[in-house]
C-alpha cells in the first residue's frame, strides 16, 4: 500500500493556442508515485553534467554510506545536514527522495534494514501471498471455471515455493529502495538513531560509541511493530504475529486469527485458500469493525460465510498458550463486557492480528521534553512535534505509524512529502480524509473518506444533509465478462454542495478503482463536476462512472431549489 501523495496543485498559465509541435514521448521523463521509478528498478534521473559517486563504506560499527550526486545540495551553515530522517521505511524513503529533489543535503538513519515494515514484514510480502491465494481460488472454483468454458485438474501448491515468492519480492523491493537512496545522494547512516537535543541526533550500534550529527530539520519515521495484548504468549511457531506468518513456514490445518481488521482478513484469505480452517476471535460485536457497516455485512457474506471460516464476536482472548508436548494451542475466551469465561478453543495455531503499536521507545524523546500518548508522538496537522507543555518543537517532525494519525505506508510517505514542502517554505497541510485504504482480499475492499455513520454524525453536528448513492458490479460489462459480478460501490455525499464525503467499494480490483474518488476528495472535485469524466468502455472504472452519475444534488433553477439527478 505505497503511494506518494502531494495535495498541492499548481498549474502553469495556459499557453496561447497554436499549431502544436509533435509530442515526443520520453520514458526518462516519467514520474512514478509511491516507491517511484528507482524502487521499480528503473534508472534514476540524473542532472545534466553530474556524476555518480559510490565510495566503499567503511567497516566501522556505525556505518555511513555516501553516494552523493555532484552538486546535489550542501548543508545549511552550521549543520552537517539540512535534513536527517530517523527510519528508512516507506515514509522515510519518500521524504528523503523529495528532500533531494528540493536540493536538501539529506541523511537517513536505519538500525534494521531499508524498507521498514511495509517492504520487509507487511504490505509487500503479504501481497505476494495474496497473489497466490487469488490464483488458488480461481483454480479451485469449478463453477466459475465451467462458466468460462475452462477445465482444470486438481490444483495444488508448493509451500516453500510460495514462501520464496514472498521473500524474493521483499528482497527485490528492498534492494531497489536502497539503491535509489544511494543513487540520489542520500547518506545512509547505519545504527540506532536517537534525539540528542535540539537539532542533534546520535546514531550507532549497541555496545559501540555513538556518532553525533547536527541537522537543520529532523523527521522521526520509526514506524510500528505488531501489538500483542497481555496474556498472549508468542513463540513464533504456533502462536505468532504477522511478522512470522509472512514467512509461511507451515500451513496449519486449523488456525485462529485474533482480530478481524485488515491484517486478519487478508490472512484469512491466504490460509483458507491454502486449505486451512479459520476461526476469527473479535472483541467487538461485529466482524470488520473498521469498515463501513454496509460494506462489512456484504464482505461477511462474500468473504466469510461461503468459506471454511467461523467466528466468535464480543469476546477477548484472555490467555493463549502455544502448543507443546503434543498438546494444541489453547485459547481462553472471556466475554468482552462482563469478563466472564465463555469458551476454550483448541487449535493448531493462532495468529495475533490485534493491530500495531508505535516503535518510539529509545528515541531519546525525554531529552527534549516529549511525552508520548500510548507510545505515539504528539503532532499537529503539519506533523510538527508537540512537547509536554503543548508547545511546538522547532525543526522536529514525526510521520507515519509513529504519530498514529493514519497507520498506512502511503500515508507516511504523503506526510513525509508534506513535511519537506514545509521545510522548503511551502505550507502544505495533508487532507487525511483523501487518503485511500484497501484490503487485498478476493474480492478486494477499498475506502476513502468517512463511513456512513461518521458522515451522519458530522452532518448532525454541523447541520447539513447526507445522501447515499450505490451501484452494483452486476451491471458492469467487464465484471460480467470476468464472471465477477459480486460487488458494490457506495458514495456518501452532501446533496446541497455535491461534496464527496466518502466512497467504499467491495469488488474486483476495488483497490485500484478507489483512486478516482480519493483524488476527487483531495482536489475538492464535486459530484456534479466529476460526472463529466469519460471512462473507457468496457472497463471496471465504469462502476465509479455510474456511481457518480446516479448521485442527486440540489440545483437552483430560476431561483427555485430542486433535486435533480446529477446525470
Amino acid at each position: 500500500m505505497q503511494a506518494s501523495l502531494s495535495l498541492s496543485l499548481s498549474l502553469p498559465p495556459a499557453a496561447p493556442r497554436s499549431d502544436p509541435a509533435p509530442t515526443v514521448f520520453r520514458p526518462s521523463a516519467l514520474r512514478f508515485c509511491g516507491l517511484r521509478r528507482e524502487a521499480l528498478g528503473l534508472r534514476p534521473l540524473r542532472p545534466a553534467g553530474s556524476t555518480w559517486v559510490f565510495p566503499s563504506p567503511a567497516r566501522t560499527p556505525s556505518r555511513k554510506t555516501v553516494a552523493a550526486v555532484s552538486g546535489n545540495g550542501s548543508p545549511s551553515k552550521g549543520f552537517d545536514y539540512d535534513l536527517v530522517i530517523i527510519g528508512a521505511g516507506v515514509g522515510g524513503h519518500g521524504a528523503a527522495l523529495h528532500a533531494v529533489e528540493k536540493g536538501l543535503k539529506t541523511a537517513i538513519i536505519e538500525g534494521d534494514i531499508v524498507g521498514g515494515t511495509c517492504v520487509n514484514r507487511g504490505c509487500v510480502p503479504s501481497k505476494a501471498l495474496l497473489a497466490v491465494s487469488g490464483r488458488m481460488r480461481e483454480l479451485q472454483n469449478e463453477h466459475h471455471l465451467k462458466a468460462l468454458g475452462l477445465q482444470v485438474s486438481s490444483p495444488g501448491y508448493d509451500r516453500q515455493g510460495v514462501a520464496d515468492h514472498a521473500n524474493n519480492l521483499a528482497s527485490k523491493i528492498r534492494n531497489n529502495l536502497t539503491n535509489s537512496l544511494k543513487a540520489l545522494g542520500v547518506d545512509i547512516l547505519t545504527g540506532v538513531g536517537t534525539i540528542a537535543g535540539t537539532q542533534k541526533v546520535k546514531y550507532g550500534k549497541v555496545g559501540f560509541p555513538d556518532t553525533e550529527i547536527t541537522a537543520k530539520d529532523i523527521i522521526i519515521a520509526t514506524g510500528s511493530v505488531p501489538f500483542v495484548p497481555n496474556g498472549i504468549e508468542v513463540d513464533g511457531k504456533t502462536v505468532f504475529t504477522s511478522d512470522h506468518a509472512l514467512k509461511l513456514e507451515w500451513v496449519p490445518e486449523w488456525i485462529a486469527i485474533v482480530g478481524s481488521g485488515y491484517i486478519g482478513l487478508e490472512f484469512s484469505d491466504v490460509y483458507s485458500a491454502l486449505g486451512s480452517e479459520v476461526t476469527f476471535v473479535e472483541a467487538l460485536d461485529q466482524l470488520m469493525p473498521g469498515f463501513d457497516p454496509e460494506i462489512g455485512k456484504l464482505a461477511q457474506r462474500v468473504l466469510i460465510n461461503p468459506r471454511k471460516i467461523d467466528y466468535h464476536t464480543g469476546v477477548f482472548a484472555k490467555k493463549i498458550t502455544p502448543a507443546k508436548d503434543g498438546k494444541p494451542v489453547l485459547i481462553e475466551l472471556i466475554d468482552a463486557k462482563t469478563k466472564e469465561p465463555k469458551d476454550t478453543l483448541e487449535v493448531d495455531a493462532a495468529l495475533i492480528a490485534t493491530g500495531r503499536a508505535p516503535f518510539t521507545k529509545g528515541l531519546g524523546l525525554e531529552n527534549i521534553n516529549i511525552v508520548t500518548q500510548r507510545g505515539f508522538v504528539p503532532v499537529n496537522e503539519r506533523m510538527q512535534v508537540i512537547d509536554a507543555s503543548g508547545n511546538l518543537i522547532p525543526h522536529l517532525y514525526c510521520i507515519g505509524d509513529a504519530n498514529g494519525k493514519m497507520m498506512l505506508a502511503h500515508a507516511a510517505s504523503a506526510q513525509g512529502i508534506s513535511v519537506v514542502e514545509q521545510i522548503g517554505g511551502r505550507d502544505n497541510v495533508l487532507n487525511h480524509l483523501s487518503i485511500p485504504a484497501a484490503c487485498f482480499t478476493h474480492p478486494e475492499i477499498s475506502m476513502v473518506g468517512m463511513t456512513e455513520p461518521q458522515a451522519r454524525e458530522k452532518a448532525q453536528q454541523e447541520g447539513f444533509e447526507v445522501s447515499v448513492a450505490k451501484t452494483s458490479f452486476k451491471a458492469n460489462t467487464k465484471a460480467l465478462a470476468e464472471n465477477e459480478g459480486e460487488g458494490l460501490a457506495k458514495l456518501i455525499y452532501r446533496p446541497d454542495t455535491g461534496e464527496i464525503l466518502g466512497v467504499h467499494i467491495l469488488g474486483m480490483h476495488a483497490a485500484d478503482l478507489i483512486h478516482e474518488a480519493s483524488n476527487a476528495i483531495a482536489l475538492g472535485t464535486r459530484v456534479q463536476d466529476i460526472k463529466f469524466a469519460v471512462h473507457a468502455h468496457p472497463t471496471l472504472s465504469e462502476v465509479l462512472d455510474e456511481l457518480f452519475k446516479s448521485a442527486k444534488v440540489f440545483e437552483c433553477i430560476s431561483g427555485v431549489h430542486s433535486m435533480r439527478n446529477c446525470a
